[in-house]
């Protein structure tokens, strides 16, 4: 059987539009009046998820045509359209920006696009903005589009006047409210669990937004977009029946708020390998729970580089981990404070944990952004990078993750290699290769 589901695709001509908001916002509207919503999250961010997530009440996945492949993406838009009254997908970047883009998510899929334009600085140019982003790539389907930001009434009005020739298209405008603004920093978004008031700045956002066409559309409004969200041919299987080595083993996974880019996904792989996860935090100076193998993600390590520094529990069990030949698995943040010292822009450098020789130096620019891929001999992971920081280090790499830009391959991110602990600035998507997610974690190492 085929689910059909309210669904909608939130773009944008550029970042920084409001996407996220008005992402959340709408999810947070439905949400609240009952309604079983789920969203997901258009390429491989970290960051939008956990405010979606806080909007719907439920996990947020990633979807990617490459990095997640047709087959994930497909089968979980599948499963939520099973369950879901509204399906809400923020998209990346500009509409038609990357490879995949937003709007290849939106054709495979069929998936109407609400654009998001910030029209702040405008008014009849959000007419040609509008339709352009509509008419620019043939047979991409359309839901209408939302001003951002707008100054008052007045302003409103001018640009609505500016889609005459398709009024319909015009599912209202959000006033420009610092009330509901996201706040940002270096990598995108501020995470929602780190602000005491992020849920009211969601419901102020909702509350704007039920004022507009858009947000007092109800469900029966709302079935005009309706997609029939067809099963994969092939649905995947979390786990290969052979992959099932971290059977009966435990996982120690670093998660605070110097430690939080996990993709769910992620976690859901290691359970089905066999794994238990437990959880502890760096931040609050917590050593290793018994376990056999540690996983160490990305987050924002710098911002709390002198709390790190003083977690001698968590640093001291850390490297008995290592030195007793057990795994780590580090990446990007997680990898920052295994080295002697973490350097700001500024040039204040404050110690690591001493697992591996060298330093991090951030950068005041973006050091490397952009898909990634790591060979290992049970498996290829697809991924990420996407960090601010640079590494100066004596320790050779062992390998290379290859970045890939469409057809062109690349020498990508280094992988580092001291006994059982493996680290490198590459953001893995576990469910791309169970089996070479399940070599991380085991003693013998990944990269062997």
């Amino acid at each position: 059987m085929t689910p059909t589901c309210p669904a909608i695709l939130v773009a944008a001509p550029a970042s920084g539009q409001g996407k996220t908001t008005v992402a959340a916002a709408l999810a947070r509207l439905h949400a609240r009046a009952g309604r079983r919503v789920r969203a997901f999250k258009c390429g491989p961010d970290f960051l939008d998820p956990h405010w979606l997530a806080l909007a719907t009440g439920h996990p947020v996945h990633n979807l990617d045509l490459w990095m997640t492949g047709e087959d994930d993406a497909r089968a979980r838009l599948h499963e939520a359209a099973g369950q879901a009254d509204l399906i809400v997908v923020e998209g990346v970047m500009g509409l038609f920006d990357g490879e995949p883009s937003a709007a290849d998510l939106a054709q495979r899929f069929g998936l109407p696009v609400l654009a998001v334009i910030d029209a702040s600085a405008m008014a009849g140019t959000f007419g040609a903005l509008a339709f352009g982003l509509q008419h620019y790539r043939p047979g991409l389907p359309w839901a209408g589009v939302l001003a951002n930001r707008v100054a008052s009434d007045r302003h409103a009005q001018m640009l609505q006047d500016a889609l005459a020739d398709q009024p319909s298209h015009w599912l209202g405008a959000v006033m420009r409210d610092a009330a509901f603004s996201l706040p940002e920093r270096h990598l995108g978004l501020t995470v929602a669990a780190e602000l005491p008031d992020a849920l009211a700045r969601l419901d102020a956002a909702a509350d704007a937004l039920a004022t507009t066409p858009l947000g007092q559309m109800d469900s029966e409004a709302l079935a005009r977009w309706s997609v029939d969200f067809e099963a994969p041919a092939e649905v995947p299987a979390d786990v290969p029946a052979e992959a099932t080595a971290l059977q009966g083993k435990t996982i120690a996974i670093a998660r605070d708020t110097a430690f939080c880019f996990i993709y769910p996904a992620n976690l859901d792989v290691l359970r089905a390998l066999g794994a238990e996860l437990v959880f502890f935090s760096p931040l609050a100076n917590e050593p290793l729970p018994a376990c056999d193998a540690v996983w160490l993600p990305g987050g924002y390590p710098e911002l709390h580089a002198a709390t790190l520094a003083g977690a001698h529990r968590t640093r001291d069990s850390l490297r008995a981990h290592v030195q007793a030949g057990r795994a780590v698995w580090a990446e990007c943040g997680g990898m920052m404070p295994l080295f002697d010292h973490i350097v700001a822009s500024d040039g204040d450098a404050q110690a690591g944990w001493g697992l591996l020789p060298g330093r991090v130096v951030m950068q005041k620019r973006l050091a490397a952004l952009g898909p990634q891929q790591l060979a290992l001999p049970a498996g290829v992971l697809r991924g990420h990078t996407f960090h601010y920081s640079l590494c100066d280090s004596t320790l050779a790499p062992v390998l290379h993750t290859e970045a890939v830009r469409g057809e062109v391959r690349a020498v990508g991110e280094a992988v580092y290699r001291a006994g059982g602990l493996q680290a490198s600035y590459f953001h893995a998507w576990f469910p791309s290769s169970p089996a070479a997610t399940a070599s991380l974690f085991l003693s013998a190492g990944g990269a062997a």
